[in-house]
């Protein structure tokens, strides 16, 4: 298919397994996402099973993320890597995760775009929900993993499965391009957190001007209505059951035999 596959390994919740792809350039890695959920979907449907990329398909285990590695080169040198840096990331590393950071709450609906993502947002299930960076601490929003002079790298852990790799790699290299960094010291520190419901989020993102510069006012607002629609096929208020409805609207897991005769 073009691509490799590094490793992959059964992770914490049952049938969850764990598919890490080779680094890429960032518009091949997004085709590779899309091209790996059509064709997992496909044989899995294939062998009588689903394969689900809901964020949260049980509740009371741990979820799914896309867990999305981006570091920047120029030429064959990683500038993410610094030998003396504050764990070996470089500043302009740091500053490219502490602009995300800013910026965490701007980009919430386009990283967790689904009710069901913020089943998946509980830090009791090492969920990253917390607006800051930590080495360590997996629930943070994002990490930064042990590399050297070629993987160094930061890692977004706060985008669900379901998010539009595109739009979601694009937000985060825009906002690293042109954004600005408010209140260092806060970011590091922590204490904030992503919102824990779908409509808060994007109420958030309509009023973002941040938002409106890098997407433009009539793409967030479309964007937004979408969301919006789609959030309303389920009540205001969920509870903690994952509906029937849930799954069928938000993501025709249960269509998933239909889609496969087309």
């Amino acid at each position: 298919m073009g691509f490799e596959n590094e490793k992959d390994h059964p992770e914490v919740a049952p049938a969850q397994f764990e598919i890490n792809f080779g680094y890429s350039e960032v518009v091949a890695a997004a085709d590779q996402i899309q091209l790996y959920k059509l064709l997992c979907r496909q044989i899995a449907n294939n062998y009588g099973f689903t394969a689900c990329f809901l964020p949260k398909p049980i509740v009371g285990v741990n979820g799914s993320g896309m867990h999305t590695n981006v570091s920047v080169s120029q030429g064959k040198t990683n500038l993410f890597w610094d030998e003396k840096g504050e764990e070996q990331l470089s500043k302009f590393g740091w500053d490219f995760l502490d602009r995300v950071l800013t910026r965490a709450v701007d980009l919430c609906l386009i990283f967790n775009s689904s009710v069901n993502a913020y089943r998946r947002l509980d830090p009791h299930f090492e969920a990253p929900n917390q607006i800051r960076a930590s080495a360590t601490d997996r629930g943070a929003m994002i990490r930064v993993p042990i590399g050297n002079h070629r993987s160094m790298r930061t890692e977004v852990r706060a985008v669900a499965p379901d998010a539009n790799p595109y739009l979601s790699m694009y937000s985060i290299f825009k906002t690293r391009i042109v954004g600005e960094i408010s209140d260092v010291d806060g970011l590091r520190a922590g204490g904030r957190y992503l919102p824990d419901n779908i409509y808060k989020v994007i109420a958030d993102f309509r009023a973002s001007d941040w938002i409106a510069k890098i997407l433009g006012a009539d793409v967030q607002g479309r964007y937004a209505d979408l969301k919006e629609a789609a959030a309303d096929r389920c009540p205001k208020l969920l509870g903690t059951i994952v509906k029937g409805s849930e799954v069928q609207f938000h993501h025709a897991v249960c269509n998933q035999s239909l889609w496969n005769l087309f």
